[in-house]
């Protein structure tokens, strides 16, 4: 049985299955994983003897025993991040906003949070674009060079954290404006397909943000 006292961050190290339940209760496993899974059900008001159940029984069904991409080497581990989680970001972003565009025009007047819906996903393409142009021409060379400014290189891990935060906030309020990606009765299947897109978006996010926090970072800081 998984220990309460488990940072949430390790937690999802040791099992990624557990990155789903974590998720599903909206507690943070990124920039807030350093809580123990007793102190973020707290927070949350979540049930500790039911969430380690459904950790044990996410653990059980797939079997699986560490995150991918954990046990690379730093080079390899930043080709992964860049080739599979920002690929992903680059390609979906720009679909999602003009299905988020699309989805407002023609549903805003009946669902007014469609606007917030439309705000948050231009903020967070825009801060997400900077945010790996960044990692891409700066913080990733310097992570895998053989010799570099250490101090500047703790300075740009940090500012990474801070942008992680941000990203993590705007995830936060999607989800509110949402109602956890749950598209009305009457939502077309743009409506539809739109929440899919950011739940999904939300769970590749998360699983990138987590890679670079717990197992990148750790490497240099």
């Amino acid at each position: 049985m998984i220990d309460p006292h488990t940072s949430v961050a390790q937690t999802v190290l040791a099992h990624s299955a557990c990155a789903e339940v974590f998720q599903r209760h909206r507690i943070d496993y990124c920039c807030q994983g350093a809580r123990s899974i007793a102190d973020a059900c707290s927070h949350r008001g979540v049930a500790v003897p039911g969430l380690l159940a459904e950790l044990d029984a996410a653990i059980a069904a797939r079997g699986d025993s560490a995150v991918a991409g954990a046990a690379l080497p730093t080079p390899e581990l930043v080709d992964h991040i860049v080739s599979t989680h920002h690929a992903y970001l680059r390609r979906a972003l720009p679909f999602i906003g003009g299905l988020a565009t699309k989805v407002h025009r023609v549903h805003g007047d009946k669902e007014p949070r469609l606007g917030v819906v439309h705000e948050l996903c231009a903020t967070l393409a825009d801060d997400l674009d900077a945010h790996l142009d960044q990692e891409e021409q700066h913080l990733f060379p310097a992570l895998i060079a053989p010799t570099g400014d250490r101090a500047q290189l703790t300075c740009e891990l940090a500012a990474m954290f801070d942008d992680h935060l941000a990203i993590g906030a705007l995830l936060e309020r999607l989800r509110t404006a949402t109602d956890d990606y749950t598209p009305p009765a009457w939502a077309c299947t743009s409506y539809r397909t739109l929440f899919a897109e950011l739940a999904s978006l939300e769970d590749d996010i998360l699983r990138h943000v987590h890679l670079e926090n717990h197992v990148l970072m750790p490497r240099f800081v």
